[in-house]
């Protein structure tokens, strides 16, 4: 198992050898026929990270079941591919609350394979689930980080103009270890 530390440590070495180009990388709404690699994709973020307080493998009916959820409210759910098929990426974003006073409200979430770290293509996804959440007329996207090996993720959300609003200290559990969360949020009502 290689903690979330040591992964990001190797992206910084890898940055530091110069950013590789992506050939026939695109980003594209997420299809039922990518709904597996998703699967795949965040499991291997539960059984190896602390950037998710999920504990257990998700099967694919969970990931079906978001998807026509997503749908069924207009919301983005990407797919970042390289090729025509191979997901390397996903970002989706979802309703924040049930209650109608946080309609419009969303947390996002983005996950991007190993590879696909370290060559500014977290940029390219979750620029372009921004723009398409401004499109759906959403007023706010709040991400809510883990607070230990989720330093990209926070350097990302924050280059893109979220701002952190929070931080809840050892509100989870991973791997038997406390693990806090901090709060970034984004205004698209301008």
């Amino acid at each position: 198992m290689v903690d979330s530390e040591t992964r990001w440590r190797m992206v910084r070495k890898q940055k530091l050898r110069g950013l590789e180009p992506e050939p026939d990388v695109s980003i594209r709404d997420a299809k039922a026929e990518d709904l597996p690699a998703i699967k795949d994709l965040y499991n291997y973020f539960i059984r190896n990270t602390v950037v998710t307080f999920d504990d257990k493998a998700l099967d694919l009916a969970y990931w079906q079941q978001k998807h026509q959820m997503l749908a069924k409210f207009e919301l983005p759910f990407l797919v970042l591919v390289r090729g025509e098929f191979e997901v390397i990426g996903f970002a989706f974003v979802a309703p924040w609350r049930a209650r109608s006073g946080y309609q419009k409200i969303v947390e996002n979430s983005i996950y991007l394979a190993a590879p696909a770290t370290g060559k500014r293509l977290g940029t390219m996804l979750l620029t372009e689930l921004i723009t398409r959440c401004k499109a759906a007329g959403i007023k706010e996207v709040i991400a809510v980080v883990a607070d230990r090996g989720a330093d990209a993720s926070i350097a990302l959300h924050t280059k893109l103009g979220f701002q952190v609003q929070g931080h809840l200290a050892k509100v989870g559990t991973r791997f038997g270890k406390p693990i806090g969360s901090y709060l970034l949020s984004l205004n698209l009502r301008r």
